[in-house]
């Protein structure tokens, strides 16, 4: 029989022999650094927020306060676990058909997500708050059982998030119902039907007062847990991950795209890409959603006031398509990238059918928000300036950032807030594809005005324009040479 130690030792292999091992070492300092910076955030609001409390409040308790907000805590918390955290899960289909316990696998998966760094975070506060309490002479025992309701509270939000997610994954609109609980709670208590919040606060009191209490939070726990377990087991099986869904095909005239010649391959393999899955499919109707995007701006008078906004505005409403899609270059393509590149094909054709789509949609969402200029003339300046600067220049950075991908990307899965496939690569290629035009922008604002803000982002792509050519072979090479690290990446599951 398998003993836990064996998964261990699989899942060490299965870590180091994977590509997210392979990620640059630069990568890798980031996310450390990142989770060093929000560990150092919690401690420090763990040991100020006594004292904190303790002069804004001086009449009250602390702790009083503290378990007064938790409810408000445990909905932020359970809203962000379910758009952040999924179910760590291991190769389970080879043990399958060897002699391991079901329930022993399943066991292992659910203990592993007890060890999400989400887990961990809230901990940095709870202990330090913790021994706040006692060394203002709150009592020993009664802080310890508290410190342990919280730590019981935090895994229970854990195996409550798989619960909501197991409900609603094979839908489209899989967030609705994590909206609706969340939403649905708060208004409950926002307008008094129901005072949560209050009951909550009086519940973890009561732990704290009455250690007793305690057994009522770990029977939840192993609720939530045995629940789990059993949705889990119940998809344990090999047949489950072979039944495929059978849908009808739409097929689209695309004999336009032929006026692109040697492009028109790859563009019409990427329109239908995008068509025919759900996945891919949320990057064009996120073009709606960036195109509405100004409304939350420029009805505003206090924003009419700051227009070295505008630019920032215009890069996302004229370059929606390009960041939602680009972003997974090539990892789309990962399902057939092994086939594709044993093709006799030009990987610069490959690659300027990308710019190539990417490039019309930021002239197409540019002239849909022509309207905009009924808020004034300036913006429709900036829209024309953050055109030229998509094109020109976020067109080839998001280009050269897929030559880093390495996660495949299941076109079958749910398209909504679905984070399957997404690496610190499209984290961090927000930083030159948003920030730097938004401190370009603003930058030459401060100095000079909003004209020669809107210039110098225009000139910067008309230069990213004539360079093209250029650009587009030093991005090809970088993908030559990661051409056959990304076909092992893509082929593996992990």
């Amino acid at each position: 029989m398998m003993k836990i130690s064996h998964f261990l030792n699989l899942e060490w292999k299965q870590f180091f022999r994977s590509s997210h091992w392979q990620k640059s070492v630069a990568l890798n300092i980031l996310l450390i650094l990142l989770a060093l910076y929000f560990m150092a955030s919690f401690l420090v609001m763990g040991v100020a927020l006594y004292p904190i409390l303790k002069e804004q409040f001086p009449d009250q308790n602390p702790l009083i306060i503290v378990n007064g907000v938790l409810f408000y805590w445990w909905l932020a918390e359970l809203m962000i676990r379910f758009f952040f955290q999924k179910l760590p899960v291991m190769s389970v289909k080879p043990l399958l058909t060897l002699p391991v316990k079901r329930s022993k696998v399943v066991n292992y998966v659910l203990g592993k997500s007890t060890l999400s760094f989400i887990n961990f975070l809230p901990l940095f506060a709870v202990i330090p708050f913790g021994v706040m309490l006692i060394i203002n002479d709150y009592p020993l025992v009664s802080v310890l059982v508290w410190i342990l309701a919280m730590i019981i509270m935090t895994l229970i939000m854990n195996f409550l998030n798989f619960i909501i997610e197991s409900f609603s994954s094979e839908s489209e609109l899989a967030f609705l119902p994590i909206i609706v609980i969340v939403g649905g709670l708060f208004a409950l208590n926002y307008f008094d039907i129901v005072s949560l919040s209050k009951f909550t606060g009086n519940a973890i009191t009561a732990v704290y007062n009455q250690p007793i209490y305690l057994i009522i939070l770990v029977l939840i726990l192993a609720g939530v847990y045995l629940f789990n377990f059993k949705i889990l087991k119940q998809k344990l099986y090999l047949d489950s991950s072979l039944k495929s869904k059978v849908a009808e095909v739409n097929v689209a005239d695309l004999g336009w795209t032929k006026r692109f010649g040697d492009l028109a391959p790859f563009m019409q393999l990427d329109l239908k890409l995008i068509w025919r899955n759900k996945r891919s499919k949320s990057s064009a109707f996120l073009m709606i959603i960036g195109l509405l995007y100004g409304l939350a701006f420029y009805p505003n008078p206090t924003y009419q006031e700051m227009p070295w906004i505008f630019g920032f505005v215009g890069i996302f409403v004229t370059g929606i398509f390009m960041i939602s899609f680009g972003q997974f270059i090539p990892a789309w393509d990962s399902a057939y990238y092994k086939l594709l590149m044993s093709q006799n094909i030009k990987y610069e054709q490959y690659l300027k059918s990308k710019f190539t789509l990417m490039a019309m949609s930021v002239i197409i969402l540019f002239v849909l928000s022509i309207p905009y200029v009924y808020f004034g003339w300036k913006i429709l300046l900036a829209h024309f300036a953050a055109a030229l600067y998509n094109i020109g220049i976020n067109t080839h950075v998001v280009l050269f950032g897929g030559a880093f991908n390495r996660k495949k990307i299941d076109l079958s899965q749910r398209a909504a807030f679905n984070y399957q496939g997404t690496g610190a690569v499209q984290w961090l290629i927000g930083i030159p594809l948003m920030l730097l035009p938004l401190a370009i922008f603003g930058g030459v604002y401060a100095i000079s005005n909003f004209e020669t803000g809107c210039a110098v982002l225009a000139i910067l792509g008309i230069i990213g324009i004539l360079f093209h050519q250029k650009l587009m072979r030093f991005i090809t090479e970088k993908y030559l040479e990661s051409k056959y690290k990304m076909i092992s990446a893509f082929g593996q599951d992990s």
